[in-house]
Formats: structure tokens, C-alpha cells, sequence
């Protein structure tokens, strides 16, 4: 009877193995919280339980660190020349510039992640590391100084990334250099916090970044590739439903649950 119970598990797992091998890769949870409807949310009469907190250091240019509840750290834009602390898990990398990439990182960080790909093929970024999941949409960018190849811009040449944790959905607009269509958007859907490049010239217009972060409405607005950007000018253009918030603090703890109620850009010291 034994030898039959054997037989019989191991040939349902033989039939099993194959199918989860062919799962497609995990769903992105940001995506299908924008494409759903609004859920009722049934009252709970005991204590729930804390929401788990990421937290989120600015490094400096485009670089931020994000810590997340399961241990793993990530650093955006990252060419090696901003560093916190102990190194990251993972980094993420745009080709727009050497300031947001290096093709020589420190072969102690497990997992690098290209904005662009290879061959002319745009990035494909969608896996799970750790308690994060981690995924790309591709823009273009214009060309380096001296490229006679006749064209303006490449072609998926560099990436958005978007971190699902802790119920969080963190997008990172990279070295951005156009509008965003409604593809795009579709592609990146809610987003809780945003690191937004606010220079004004080397990425784009501030009136372009602008309707994008109007748009995207995210509830924690995180400035970047600032230069000298007046912070005023920025916060004009978003207009009034954006609050204000400045910190002497280079790091900030947000979870579900203490997400800001209304729309807030802030600012990290140093940012």
C-alpha cells in the first residue's frame, strides 16, 4: 500500500512540476489596485496589527535607499559615487548619464538592475527579491553629445522602476527626458510614493514633470536631480492639492498607514 501512496505522489508530482513552471511571473499588486474598484472594507472591533514601515534615505543626485520590513536594501540610480551605510542588495541603474549607472559596481551586490537592454531590446525587470517585488517600464532618452547615428532619441533606453512592499507602491521616474503617454501610465499604475527629477532642463521641462506628478497623484512626492532648482517653482506649477513638507531628517519611516491624506512633496535634507 506504501509503495502505491509512493508511486502515485510521485507521479502527481511529475504532472505538477511542469504547469508551475510555466506560471507567469507574479502579478503586480499596484497594477491591480488601480484597475479595480473601490473595496468595502468591513470594521474590525479588535486592534489590527501595525502596517509594516519602509524606510526610504535620500544618498544624494538620484540615489535613494530604500530599506524594506524583510532586510532587503535597494539604491535607485545607482553609479557607487553615493553611499549609506552598509551596501545594497539590490540597485537599479539609467544610462542617461554616468552619474546614474556604473558598468563596474561592487561585485558584492547580488543583483543589478539595468534600465536598458541590450541589442536594441527594451529591459524586461519583473521578479521578486526578497519581500519586494521589482519591475520596469521603459521611456526613451535622448542621445549623448556627439552621436551621429541621426536619430534624437533611443528607444527604451532607459527605465521607470516601480517596488511593490509592504503594501507599498514606490515608483522612481530615473533620468526622464519626455511625456508620458497614456500607456505609460497604464503601465505604471498607483503609485503611493514617487522620486520625481525636478532640475528643470537635463531631464525635462519643469512644466512636463509637473503634469506628470499631477497625474500620477501620488501621496509622498520625493524631489531629486534637484541642481538649482527653485523648490517654489515646482510647487507652483503642481499647484494648490500639493502640500509642503520639509525635514532636517535625510530619512523618512512610511508604511500603509501613515500615509499622508493629502498629496505632500518632501523634502529631505540635503535634497
Amino acid at each position: 500500500m506504501r509503495r502505491f501512496i509512493s508511486a502515485a505522489f510521485a507521479l502527481l508530482s511529475a504532472c505538477l512540476s511542469p504547469a508551475l513552471a510555466q506560471q507567469p511571473p507574479q502579478r503586480s499588486e499596484c497594477l491591480a489596485m488601480a484597475n479595480a474598484a473601490p473595496r468595502i472594507t468591513p470594521v474590525a472591533f479588535r486592534q489590527a496589527a501595525a502596517a509594516p514601515e519602509v524606510e526610504i534615505t535620500y544618498a544624494g543626485h538620484s540615489t535613494y535607499f530604500i530599506d524594506t520590513p524583510g532586510g532587503v536594501r535597494i539604491a535607485t540610480d545607482y553609479s557607487g559615487a553615493y553611499q549609506v551605510g552598509r551596501l545594497p542588495d539590490v540597485v537599479t541603474m539609467n544610462r542617461a548619464h554616468s552619474t546614474h549607472y556604473s558598468l563596474n559596481p561592487d561585485k558584492r551586490i547580488p543583483h543589478v538592475l539595468h534600465g536598458w537592454g541590450e541589442d536594441g531590446k527594451p529591459a524586461i525587470v519583473s521578479e521578486r527579491i526578497g519581500d519586494t517585488f521589482i519591475r520596469n517600464v521603459t521611456t526613451d532618452i535622448r542621445r549623448y553629445f556627439g552621436d551621429d547615428s541621426g536619430a534624437d532619441m533611443i528607444r527604451d533606453g532607459n527605465s521607470i522602476f516601480i517596488f511593490e512592499v509592504a503594501g507599498l507602491c514606490i515608483g522612481h521616474l530615473g533620468h526622464l527626458h519626455h511625456k508620458l503617454d497614456d500607456s505609460h501610465f497604464a503601465q505604471i499604475g498607483r503609485l503611493d510614493i514617487v522620486m520625481v527629477p525636478i532640475d528643470g532642463t537635463y531631464t525635462m521641462s519643469l512644466d512636463g514633470v509637473s503634469e506628470i506628478t499631477k497625474r500620477l497623484r501620488a501621496s509622498v512626492v520625493l524631489p531629486m536631480h534637484r541642481f538649482a532648482t527653485p523648490l517654489d517653482e515646482f510647487m507652483q506649477r503642481i499647484g494648490k492639492q500639493f502640500e509642503i513638507d520639509r525635514r532636517t531628517e535625510h530619512s523618512l519611516r512610511m508604511s500603509r498607514d501613515t500615509l499622508p491624506s493629502t498629496p505632500t512633496v518632501i523634502i529631505l535634507d540635503g535634497v
